[in-house]
């Protein structure tokens, strides 16, 4: 878990983005507040997500396996519901029927 949650933060680093991070681990009330607002679909079997989950203010975008295909897909700032800097390219997949 560890290694996921550095490795979201490294790369928010990287892109500039500010980000506030919540202790789950020590503060109950972030436990709780992560659990309530991580979708149903979106929670394991069991019901309980484990970190690292990842919110825009209230808005859920998803865990680090979608993270991670997000930056594998260069679309993280979609991913976070953010606008991309000017300049920055922005991947577009087109699906033909």
């Amino acid at each position: 878990i560890k290694k996921k949650q550095q490795d979201v933060l490294g790369f928010l680093e990287a892109l500039k983005i500010e980000y506030a991070q919540l202790d789950i681990a020590s503060n109950e009330e972030n436990r709780m507040w992560m659990r309530e607002n991580v979708p149903g679909e979106k929670k394991p079997s069991n019901g309980i997500p484990l970190p690292p989950q990842i919110f825009n203010e209230d808005n859920y975008c998803g865990d680090y396996d979608t993270f991670f295909d997000a930056k594998e897909d260069n679309s993280v700032y979609e991913f976070l519901g953010l606008t991309p800097p000017p300049g920055f390219k922005v991947s577009v997949v087109l699906t033909f029927v």
